[in-house]
């Protein structure tokens, strides 16, 4: 499949994958949603590396512990926080992670003594928070904002996360081998993190056990999407068709859970959406001007 349709699949199921989160939720804590995700990841990958004939080997092994240890991370506080906020306003939390770039990109910036920070990224991470303004302000209620803080704070991890997936792209790992390994850190830290957390009362079910199921298949062929599509497709394509997601969750969140339709949540998914496609494509103007002068090893 072109890196187009890819993109929109990826966006589709994993916004499928939120509504199954939340869902699970119901019955398991998060580290035990985490560790099925990822158990059943490892399983889904290992399959594809005996149809493939891959190999699991890799000469960058402490590179893949770092990036599991950010993505699960993120990854909790994402499940974590669609637990306890409308799904679409977790996810466009989530989504922030293009516009925390870009932050990231004006911070280095001025803590490299640059005498003058590009405007335009201010500008779009002023809009972007904005965006999160207007999102949270008519959807927030009793109890959400530690939802909310945690939403944010999985975004801004997951710029972080996609850093060093694009460092292991350059180190040569295949897509497969970065998420067996992300799979693979999900299963242990969420074995860990199941037993501290408290276990909701309903018992586990063959509801429960398919809503498990799908979350790691679901979640696994939309990783292994969205990591193919970035490497055969244009990357501002594929950011701006990734917001699809956004899009998606607000549809399933209005017609499976009932939440709010608001003018300034909407508005604010729109400008949270803009931010984020223009931050992709100012990093992309920053990274060609930008030699390269990394080594891998």
């Amino acid at each position: 499949m072109s890196a187009p349709v890819l993109m929109v699949l990826a966006s589709l199921l994993f916004a499928g994958m939120g509504v199954c989160v939340k869902l699970a939720s119901l019955q398991y804590n998060t580290g035990e949603i985490v560790f099925w995700r990822g158990l059943i990841g490892m399983l889904f990958v290992l399959g594809v590396v005996r149809l493939r004939g891959g190999s699991l080997r890799t000469a960058v092994p402490m590179m893949h512990v770092t990036r599991a240890a950010v993505g699960v991370t993120a990854l909790m506080l994402w499940f974590w926080s669609m637990s306890r906020l409308p799904l679409a306003t977790a996810v466009t939390l989530n989504y922030m992670s293009s516009v925390w770039m870009a932050l990231f990109l004006v911070g280095g910036a001025i803590l490299m003594g640059a005498a003058r920070v590009d405007p335009r990224l201010v500008a779009t991470v002023m809009v972007g928070f904005g965006g999160v303004a207007l999102v949270l302000q008519p959807s927030l209620g009793p109890g959400q904002a530690p939802g909310a803080l945690a939403g944010l704070l999985s975004g801004m991890i997951s710029a972080l996360a996609y850093l060093q997936v694009t460092a292991l792209g350059r180190a040569g790992e295949p897509e497969y081998r970065i998420v067996f390994y992300f799979s693979m850190g999900g299963c242990v830290a969420g074995a860990v993190l199941a037993q501290w957390l408290p276990a909701p009362p309903r018992p586990h079910d063959l509801q429960g056990a398919a809503l498990l199921l799908a979350i790691g298949l679901l979640a696994t062929t939309a990783q292994m999407a969205m990591t193919r599509a970035y490497a055969i497709g244009r990357t501002l394509s594929n950011a701006s068709l990734q917001y699809l997601g956004i899009v998606f969750s607000f549809i399933f969140g209005v017609l499976l859970f009932d939440d709010p339709v608001t003018t300034e949540a909407v508005a604010g998914m729109a400008l949270i959406i803009g931010a984020g496609v223009v931050a992709t494509r100012l990093r992309q103007q920053v990274a060609a001007n930008t030699p390269d002068t990394t080594t891998e090893g």
